[in-house]
């Protein structure tokens, strides 16, 4: 008898398509274990799987294979510093700086508040000028002065700046050249208007306004009630916009 062939063995895989599987798979749980170590981002995760794809050649899509500079900046942050807010804090640093230079903790100081639409600097008057007087004697207050010119400078060109003078109901004086208080207070907030337009603040973005005894935020009754009415603010406001002067104006023309 002849000898019986061997049945034919049916073909295996070829050995390096069972070390691409493994390879799959090692991707596959490398890809699962970043998907879950991450935060889900759908347009993220596609564009992984358009690089993986691209790179296989398996998919569509593969030749979405990098990160668009357009997704680098949506992804990231842009932390946008308000310029106003640092404006604040650092002529709150000046006010504090030369509340220290005039009087030592002692007396009547400068103070930084919030105001309507913005906030205010409020000026002592017996900081600035003597009794009846608007004339600005003070040197210390010059340089302060001086200071806030620079950082008005660094402002955004729609803040505008008012200069307001108030004083309390007791008249100017005899030695004082001004007949009351209405003439008083305007002519200390002009002085101070031009002691900052002096020190480069353009004249285009403020105006002057005096309130005599009239806006009073203490008692007359007592000494240093008077003292805290006899001050001069300046206010830091945006100006009013296009479509509110627009209404404004309508309403102007209906009342006509």
């Amino acid at each position: 008898m002849g000898k019986k062939k061997c049945p034919e063995c049916p073909e295996c895989l070829p050995e390096w398509l069972a070390a691409f599987g493994d390879l799959m798979s090692l991707l596959l749980c490398f890809f699962v274990l970043l998907l879950s170590m991450s935060s889900m981002d759908a347009k993220k995760v596609s564009e992984a799987i358009g690089s993986l794809s691209g790179a296989m050649s398996v998919l569509e899509g593969g030749t979405k294979t990098e990160i668009s500079k357009q997704r680098i900046q949506e992804s990231t942050p842009i932390q946008k510093q308000d310029e106003t807010s640092e404006a604040v804090n650092r002529i709150t640093q000046a006010v504090i700086d030369a509340n220290e230079m005039m009087e030592k903790g002692h007396g009547p100081t400068i103070s930084v508040e919030e105001a309507e639409e913005g906030f205010k600097i409020q000026l002592p008057a017996s900081l600035l000028f003597k009794p009846g007087q608007a004339k600005i004697e003070n040197e210390d207050a010059l340089l302060f002065l001086k200071r806030v010119a620079l950082i008005i400078q660094q402002l955004p060109k729609d803040l505008e700046i008012g200069v307001q003078g108030y004083t309390d109901n007791v008249p100017p004086g005899k030695n004082s050249p001004f007949v009351d208080n209405w003439e008083l207070s305007a002519a200390r907030a002009i002085s101070v208007l031009k002691e900052l337009i002096a020190d480069g603040v353009d004249p285009h973005r403020m105006f002057a306004a005096g309130y005599g005894e009239y806006h009073p935020i203490a008692t007359n009754a007592t000494a240093k009630g008077r003292e805290k009415n006899r001050r001069v603010e300046i206010h830091f406001y945006g100006r009013k916009s296009e479509e509110e002067g627009k209404v404004r104006k309508s309403v102007l023309d209906g009342a006509k």
